[in-house]
């Protein structure tokens, strides 16, 4: 006797691998977005603009991302940004103008959080090999005058 088991068929849809940045798949990597500000002092004016008048729609179109607003009294106004790598970046948005609050605030969610380089003194590393192999003044025929 021979015993049927059920075997389910295997689509391709099921297939299906966890999302990671790529050319199909983007995963933004700010988290939360936290503004900080003082609701006396001048230096707050634009910051508190922007809350009032833009932080809505900026919340709606960034839905991935946790907008929070705390008043901080006798404090410049500053916003973090806390990204999936653990890393965090702060902005202090003192006496800015309103503009410059939203490219701050944009800034902050294009970021990916990683952490500065200095790209002066980096060394340029290769994955693959030179097509014409390693250059040495001691190989070939040498220079005549």
């Amino acid at each position: 006797m021979a015993s049927h088991l059920a075997v389910r068929p295997v689509y391709r849809a099921q297939l299906t691998s966890k999302p990671s940045n790529g050319h199909v798949n983007f995963i933004p990597q700010i988290r939360k977005i936290v503004f900080e500000y003082c609701e006396k002092w001048p230096t707050s004016e634009n910051t508190r603009t922007f809350l009032a008048n833009h932080l809505e729609r900026y919340a709606r179109t960034n839905p991935h991302v946790e907008f929070v607003v705390k008043q901080r009294n006798h404090h410049e106004p500053i916003v973090r940004g806390f990204y999936l790598n653990n890393n965090e970046k702060v902005i202090c948005l003192k006496g800015y103008d309103l503009p410059v609050v939203q490219d701050k605030v944009q800034l902050l969610l294009d970021s990916s959080g990683a952490k500065m380089q200095s790209l002066k003194h980096r060394a340029i590393v290769s994955t693959t090999e030179s097509s014409r192999g390693i250059w040495s003044g001691f190989h070939g025929k040498p220079f005549r005058i």
